[in-house]
């Protein structure tokens, strides 16, 4: 870290760790030596996603700057920093965190905090010293009471809410607030439950153009007609705004299409992920609906994967490589045993017509129509409906 020393010479000491104090906050070095440190020497704190890391940032800065107060003032713990440690705790035991990991990385943070001090103050006084080991282990003792009673509190009351326990379980994975599947195991555990994997991801709305906040009723109707009876895994539904968010077993996917079909609604069934990513899944088909063109969706189809990866390649911000989405929706096209179908779909898509086609490749013309019926089963793409013909397109111009 920082090469500057805080001079210790005769005074007020209040005055000298207040100048430490100030030092440190305002440097962001300490708070990334922290936080890199949680993420090294606590694993469950290795596996979060970037999309977590802020949100530990913030809380390692925020407990760094109390921390030094404390030190600085010779004070205690109040009771707004008990109900910060509190909360802190119960968004804990929703996310399926567990409580000794946290705990654990405040340890870690308080070794941190005392070798920056000792870095920057080499000459510390023997009572500032005893000082800051006395706040931290007061403060240590304090907040793992505290956060220990909470975390359990809000388990109970999880396990009592099963309903409820379920939403917020969906609510956490979609916002990428699980550590590692580990994590994810062990509070569906808790839930007894097993989820889906692999899964479909399945977001959808009414088609009309009315989009009002949906209600959990509209979202768990859809999940009661989705079910499969007598299965051991566990379906999930929530809401997000004006659409509901299911996450089904990758089977149910088939019969998704003819659901919303006889709803009137239009969705994005993901099913490529694994379950330490559905918040990257939900990302997707929220994108695929806000992008696709009104002529995407037809009635009995949802979009896929590979629409919606399609989707986000052409609004700029792929999640994938080019070749990686051209696998996805040309699938067995890609294998050079079935280079002939490639050829007729390039033929038809660059003539426009069947007929063209067949000349441009010297084949009868029911030849080349049988071959496009064959893309179709191959890719379940139909290259004569205006969407998908133009994702087949950008896959045979991006492909391998």
């Amino acid at each position: 870290m920082s090469n500057k020393t805080v001079e210790v010479a005769a005074g007020n000491p209040a005055d000298i760790r207040e100048r430490i104090r100030q030092e440190m906050v305002a440097d962001p070095r300490v708070v990334e030596a922290i936080v890199a440190a949680v993420h090294e020497q606590v694993p469950v704190y290795a596996a979060l996603d970037d999309s977590r890391l802020p949100e530990v940032r913030a809380i390692a800065a925020w407990g760094l700057e109390r921390l030094l107060h404390l030190w600085a003032t010779d004070g205690t713990l109040g009771p707004a920093d008990l109900r910060r440690f509190r909360g802190i705790a119960a968004a804990r035991a929703a996310d399926g965190r567990p409580v000794q990991a946290v705990l654990r990385a405040y340890r870690v943070a308080g070794t941190v905090l005392t070798d920056e001090i000792a870095a920057r103050a080499p000459r510390l006084t023997a009572a500032d010293a005893f000082a800051l080991a006395r706040m931290l282990l007061t403060t240590l003792d304090t907040l793992s009471e505290e956060m220990a009673t909470a975390y359990a509190a809000t388990d109970e009351d999880l396990a009592e809410d099963h309903d409820r326990a379920l939403r917020l379980l969906l609510d956490d994975l979609i916002a990428g607030r699980h550590a590692s599947v580990g994590a994810l195991t062990d509070r569906s555990a808790r839930l007894g439950i097993q989820l889906p994997d692999p899964y479909c991801l399945l977001v959808a709305e009414p088609a009309d153009g009315d989009r009002p906040d949906m209600a959990h009723d509209a979202a768990t109707g859809l999940l009661d007609a989705l079910a499969v009876p007598g299965d051991e895994v566990t379906s999930l539904a929530t809401v997000r705004g004006s659409r509901a968010v299911l996450l089904l077993p990758a089977g149910v996917c088939a019969k998704v299409g003819a659901v919303l079909g006889g709803r009137s609604w239009r969705g994005c069934a993901i099913t490529g992920e694994s379950l330490d990513r559905v918040a990257v899944a939900h990302r997707l088909a929220a994108d695929a609906l806000d992008t696709a063109p009104g002529h995407a969706h037809r009635s009995g189809r949802v979009l896929t994967d590979a629409d919606a990866h399609v989707l986000a390649l052409l609004a700029g911000h792929p999640v994938a490589a080019p070749d990686h989405i051209a696998r996805l929706v040309l699938g067995p096209l890609v294998d050079a045993g079935q280079r002939h179908l490639l050829e007729a779909l390039t033929a038809y898509i660059d003539t426009g017509s069947a007929n063209a086609a067949a000349r441009a490749l010297h084949l009868h013309a029911q030849s080349l129509r049988y071959r496009l019926r064959r893309i179709h089963e191959l890719t379940s793409r139909d290259p004569r409906d205006p969407w998908q013909r133009l994702t087949l397109d950008i896959a045979r111009t991006i492909g391998p």
